[in-house]
């Protein structure tokens, strides 16, 4: 199987986690959601990723029903799955608190919790973005490979928030933790 070559929507079978279907591709690994495992970031390489054909389907992932159908289209063209991602104990009821340089100004107050709930939308959009960038039929390969190279910059550049998340695994991460 030409494993570097799937897109959003493909049925894969892992050893470890079981059944699963992609629903972002990034540069170097998919993100796929496990019927058992939820959601998890798995290395294109990974040799315990088979794709599920048609004639190896379990029927616990095959659809039968119209609207089961429609709700996959839908995640396929938005990879609209939204995860609900925790703030990390220690900051819930907080507050951010911005200072200008000159005292003589009010500093601004932000509740930290809507702080956060913004960098997850930043996030969920970044995501939808690089698989938008992947699924275009416009861009050439080396086009693709251009703009998710600024993507994984942008991921680089918000590592700082990571602080904010209850969860490793929800934590951004730029070129250097990507191979991790």
């Amino acid at each position: 199987m030409d494993q570097l070559k799937l897109g959003v929507g493909t049925r894969l079978q892992h050893t470890q986690y079981g059944p699963g279907v992609i629903v972002l591709v990034k540069y170097a690994s998919y993100i796929i959601s496990f019927i058992h495992q939820g959601i998890k970031e798995i290395d294109k390489t990974d040799s315990h990723l088979d794709e599920i054909i048609p004639e190896n389907v379990t029927e616990e992932i095959e659809t039968s029903s119209a609207l089961e159908k429609s709700l996959l289209k839908i995640l396929r063209l938005w990879g609209g799955i939204t995860e609900i991602i925790p703030l990390g104990d220690r900051w819930i009821g907080g507050m951010m608190l911005l200072q200008p340089a000159d005292k003589l100004q009010k500093p601004k107050e932000i509740p930290i919790d809507i702080f956060f709930h913004k960098i997850v939308m930043l996030r969920d959009r970044l995501r939808v973005l690089e698989q938008q960038i992947n699924a275009s039929k416009q861009l050439s390969d080396e086009d693709k490979i251009n703009l998710q190279q600024y993507i994984t910059r942008i991921y680089g550049s918000l590592t700082t928030f990571n602080v904010l998340f209850k969860n490793k695994e929800h934590w951004f991460v730029g070129e250097k933790g990507s191979s991790d």
